[in-house]
């Protein structure tokens, strides 16, 4: 039943969308808003003003993801009216679910839907990131998740994550979650690695975005849910990784360990790329 929720709401996600003459998606803000229960669009503006700020603090143009736009909506006479609205991005709707309510169903599941859809689809769908080899969008993505990853570790210690061996114990709940009950070293001999190898510079460009979805989504539950113990944190980790894996086989993807292992690592991509620039 509550799978059968989750795609009649990535459904109701499609069905607003809209396309431009060039042939580019968007999402009018008060049709997202109304879908995500705001009866009230004043209330939507105050979380559309949230995802500015979170555009700006990510490096994004702002105005590449948010444009004020006339939005016609149907009045309670039948009378259809142009009401002053926003035309979003799908990166826009991911930063908007982000700063919604938790507590409305359908926002936790359009968190899902635009999440995965940004970080593993859209970023691979961006024009400048597909002009990127395989071997960039790694060296791309592995440098945004150590970079989460720290902010992880803050947001986990103070939720009682304090030592390094809990921290290993919390990552691993999230690797347990996201690739099927395997830990870090069942990850690592499931890839075939050398013990000097470490996990993320044998990860292709689609389990790095994954896992700085499970990364990033972690860090946000724990701020949520006012997480003080580390029980708490580690099955919150693990929930969360979880339904990342979930989501991935909803959308018919290949399982993280199942994923082929790049014959390159990363670090030795980032040598290339240094020589390149002497």
């Amino acid at each position: 039943m509550n799978k059968d929720i989750e795609q009649t709401h990535h459904q109701s996600f499609e069905d607003i969308k809209q396309t431009d003459k060039d042939g580019n998606e968007f999402w009018y803000a008060r049709a997202l808003g109304k879908l995500l229960g705001y009866s009230d669009f004043r209330n939507f503006t105050n979380v559309i003003q949230k995802a500015k700020e979170a555009c700006k603090n990510s490096g994004q143009n702002v105005s590449d993801h948010l444009v004020e736009a006339n939005e016609v909506v149907l009045g309670g006479s039948g009378v259809s009216n142009p009401y002053p609205s926003f035309a979003l991005s799908r990166y826009a709707c991911y930063l908007i679910v982000q700063n919604a309510d938790p507590s409305k169903p359908i926002v936790a599941n359009g968190q899902t839907y635009f999440a995965i859809q940004t970080r593993r689809q859209e970023l691979q769908d961006d024009e400048k990131f597909t002009q990127l080899k395989e071997d960039e969008k790694r060296f791309f993505l592995r440098n945004e998740l150590i970079e989460h990853n720290k902010q992880l570790v803050d947001t986990a210690s103070k939720s009682g994550v304090e030592t390094s061996l809990d921290f290993a114990i919390f990552q691993n709940h999230g690797y347990k979650g996201l690739y099927g009950g395997l830990d870090a070293k069942g990850i690592h001999h499931k890839k075939g690695l050398k013990k000097s190898h470490k996990i993320l510079d044998y990860m292709g460009s689609t389990e790095l975005a994954a896992n700085l979805f499970r990364a990033t989504q972690a860090e946000e539950k724990l701020k949520k849910d006012g997480i003080f113990d580390k029980h708490s944190a580690n099955q919150t980790h693990h929930e969360v990784g979880k339904k990342v894996r979930q989501t991935i086989e909803e959308l018919g993807g290949t399982m993280p360990e199942d994923l082929e292992v790049p014959e390159k690592s990363i670090v030795k991509i980032e040598k290339e790329q240094k020589k390149l620039i002497k």
